[in-house]
């Protein structure tokens, strides 16, 4: 058995890339305990858990709970079950704070993402987390990143070589492709806040895409090759791009994972299940 740890942001974190981790590692018989910024319970994301307020009516009371587009963006039948048994969780009502943690004490270290940015940029501008990861990596700890993780991990700088700690490292994370097309769904149905899904969003000169994860992750690479998606002749790659079809515990087709020695990294909630037993077998 190992004992991972997962940090989380007060707020925001994605439902099902946390909770779809907690119970495969759990259930693979792995011990996960949690950190939070002041050693408090965190809170999901409640859009990406119900899907209510991704519609143009999600601002409207009394109509707001009728969820159409919602349906399709939100965390799926697994993830809201496993989101729900996190929630009752001893070992997540019960977290270390940020300050307190000690990675010498963890097997490994799991890094879930999020896209909202009133709570993300809390997690992944935290100096007190990258230096948690550089020790990670230093201590040649299995590691695992998915989506807005593996961009703190790739903002982790290791004094030693003043480089990112996934310098020299083959990775994957929340794709342009993936992100642009549920933002340019976003920005219409959420009209009123219409960079929900942007955590960064382009200064005046920026090309389109600049502040996105995948490049800001390409931008702290060894090599723009090592920022690694589905190849269009690869295995089911229309199910792996589409967006829209998720993995489950018995079904990886949909998944793109990328494995580079004690080092794995994923794209969305769509890949969980297979992102989550994958690291189970590095742990």
């Amino acid at each position: 058995m190992a004992v991972v740890l997962i940090p989380l942001p007060e707020l925001d974190f994605d439902p099902t890339e946390v909770a779809v981790s907690w119970r495969v590692l759990s259930d693979l018989g792995h011990e996960v305990r949690f950190a939070t910024p002041t050693a408090a319970p965190a809170q999901g994301d409640s859009l990406m858990e119900t899907g209510r307020g991704l519609d143009p009516w999600g601002f409207v009371p009394g109509i707001s709970h009728f969820v159409g587009i919602g349906r399709v963006l939100r965390a799926d039948a697994r993830g809201r079950a496993a989101y729900d048994g996190l929630l009752r969780s001893p070992a997540f009502l019960s977290p270390m704070g940020w300050d307190d943690i000690d990675i010498d004490d963890f097997n490994g270290l799991m890094l879930p993402g999020g896209h909202r940015a009133r709570g993300m940029r809390q997690y992944l501008e935290s100096h007190l987390l990258q230096e948690v990861v550089v020790k990670a990596f230093r201590d040649d700890k299995p590691v695992a990143a998915v989506c807005h993780g593996v961009l703190l991990a790739a903002r982790s700088i290791d004094p030693a070589t003043d480089r990112s700690v996934l310098h020299g490292r083959q990775t994957t994370a929340l794709t342009w492709a993936l992100e642009h097309r549920a933002w340019s769904v976003a920005r219409f149905t959420r009209f009123w806040d219409p960079n929900y899904y942007r955590t960064y969003n382009e200064e005046p000169g920026q090309p389109a895409g600049y502040m996105s994860v995948q490049q800001e992750v390409t931008r702290a690479l060894a090599r723009s090759e090592d920022f690694l998606d589905v190849l269009p002749d690869a295995p089911d790659a229309a199910l792996k791009s589409s967006g829209r079809v998720r993995d489950n515990i018995d079904d990886e087709r949909p998944a793109f994972v990328v494995e580079n020695g004690k080092y794995i990294s994923a794209r969305w909630p769509g890949d969980m299940h297979t992102f989550a037993k994958r690291f189970s077998k590095i742990l």
